[in-house]
């Protein structure tokens, strides 16, 4: 094996080195800004040995059946010698047959309270029919469900401890956490339980998809199968985060893991303790991100903010005045850099409260207030419940059209169309019929069935009138075409970029 070792620098005869080396000192003294760094442990022993107490192993089991899924025989034909050796095969991958048996699994959770409240993942105990936690004492308690929260993967657990005294932890602010900042992580991870680990914290504010309140802390401190529900701490011993979820091709750990922070998992947790369940702060609207091209149609002078694809017609944002089309920059007095930012700025925002909302809209910043209400169980079903209104236009005439330079045939809708693409009766616009491969609206995610129903914030209810806004965007000079397109899935807002027609 070959081993690089750095080579050690010369330093010539007299008192060379030792100058340099005070004039460097010198320099690092009067760098501008230059902020004392933190001294690094010499170990964390004692802090390990206060907080293992704290930390707990979780075990659940749930009733499943058949694992391995249903599996189809593949067909054969009669008298085939492969048909015989299949059906061996996979009647030895079921086992012979579906019966019920008992399926386990293990995380992490941590004491909030010596009464016996115990915070981890809600995806730890989901679907469990026995929750059973184990003490660093190897003490095991049966525990009961107080509440959870899946939006952002967090559940209280309840134990009674009886006579046993149990340590709890408290919680820190994430906020004043820093990159680079030591932290310490302690779990049972593959179910070695009571496994204390150490890193730093390597980024904030990480988005991976895993929920609409996505915020987490990245850390480099090893996390692990088994480590999900577990804390981590900073240098003071409080929780500032709950381990989550990993990156890995294996299932180890290669160095990015990712914890919820507290200052969004102990509001969370405050309201499962005290109702069971979760009140978040609620607008009523459909949000996307903005990008360049949309900005620019938009006149806006970046992409900053979240636009607004749909109101609910009963919600708090419809009664504040907002509408499709605004794009929503700031609330509460809270900057709205990014799309993702908004959802999480009024989940936290007291329901019943009146703020202020500056959106951009027809070219300038408008200010609007609005009192924050109780986000429904499910406000998508509300919202596609009473999506349409009492008024429901008229019906165009019929026919499809190609528009000239963008790559879209566009049609009238009819009962055969509304059949073919699985489209409500209430639906209005014109509907894609075809779109050219290598087109604008190709890249831009159009597809055969979506509905156009708005260019530059107007109706659109014949092929006829989508093909004078392009017109008329192209003779104003315009790069491109605000449309808003629905389809079964989603409601959202596309620039189309014009270009010039063929002649």
């Amino acid at each position: 094996m070959f081993i690089s070792r750095p080579s050690p620098t010369a330093a010539r005869p007299g008192r060379l080195a030792p100058l340099a080396l005070a004039l460097f000192g010198l320099v690092v003294l009067l760098l501008p800004g230059a902020a004392p760094a933190a001294p690094v442990p010499d170990s964390f022993a004692n802090l390990a040995e206060k907080l293992l107490p704290s930390v707990v192993n979780i075990s659940t089991t749930q009733t499943v059946r058949n694992p391995h899924g249903a599996m189809e025989m593949p067909q054969f034909p009669p008298g085939s010698p492969f048909e015989e050796f299949f059906r061996d095969f996979m009647e030895r991958q079921q086992g012979g047959d579906d019966r019920p048996h008992k399926a386990n699994s293990l995380g992490s959770g941590f004491i909030i309270d010596p009464a016996g409240y115990i915070v981890t993942n809600n995806h730890v105990i989901a679907d469990a029919d026995e929750i059973s936690v184990k003490l660093h004492d190897d003490s095991v308690f049966q525990a009961t469900v107080v509440g959870r929260d899946p939006k952002v993967d967090l559940a209280l657990l309840k134990i009674d401890p009886g006579k046993k005294t149990l340590v709890p932890v408290a919680f820190g602010n994430s906020d004043e956490a820093r990159v680079g900042d030591w932290v310490l992580a302690i779990g049972n991870p593959f179910g070695f339980g009571g496994t204390v680990t150490t890193g730093i914290v390597s980024a904030r504010a990480r988005d991976i998809n895993a929920g609409p309140y996505d915020d987490f802390i990245q850390t480099d401190a090893p996390i692990n199968r088994g480590n999900s529900g577990g804390p981590m701490f900073n240098m003071k011993g409080e929780v500032i985060g709950i381990n989550a979820a990993i990156i890995s091709p294996s299932g180890g750990s290669i160095g990015i893991g990712f914890a919820i922070p507290s200052a969004l998992a102990t509001p969370v947790i405050d309201d499962l303790r005290k109702y069971g369940k979760v009140h978040r702060g609620w607008l009523g609207v459909r949000i996307q991100s903005l990008d360049a091209d949309m900005a620019e149609a938009m006149g806006l002078p970046d992409s900053h903010g979240a636009l607004v694809a749909s109101v609910d017609p009963n919600g708090p944002g419809q009664k504040a005045g907002l509408k499709n089309g605004d794009v929503v920059l700031r609330f509460d007095d809270r900057d709205i850099p990014e799309m993702r930012r908004l959802p999480r700025v009024v989940a936290a925002t007291p329901i019943g409260k009146k703020v202020e909302m500056v959106v951009w809209r027809d070219g300038k910043k408008v200010t609007l207030g609005a009192t924050v209400g109780e986000m429904p169980e499910d406000p998508a079903e509300k919202l596609a419940r009473t999506k349409g209104g009492k008024d429901k236009p008229a019906q165009p005439r019929e026919g499809s059209q190609a528009i000239p330079g963008t790559g879209l045939t566009v049609a009238t809708l009819t009962p055969p169309l509304r059949e073919r693409f699985g489209l409500g009766e209430d639906s209005n616009g014109v509907v894609v019929t075809e779109i050219k491969g290598d087109s604008a609206a190709a890249e831009k995610g159009l597809r055969p069935g979506d509905l156009i129903i708005e260019a530059d914030h107007k109706p659109i209810r014949a092929p006829q009138e989508l093909a004078k806004a392009v017109e008329d965007g192209r003779r104003a000079n315009q790069r491109s075409l605000l449309l808003r397109v629905e389809n079964p899935q989603q409601l959202r807002y596309i620039a189309l970029p014009l270009g010039e027609a063929k002649r």
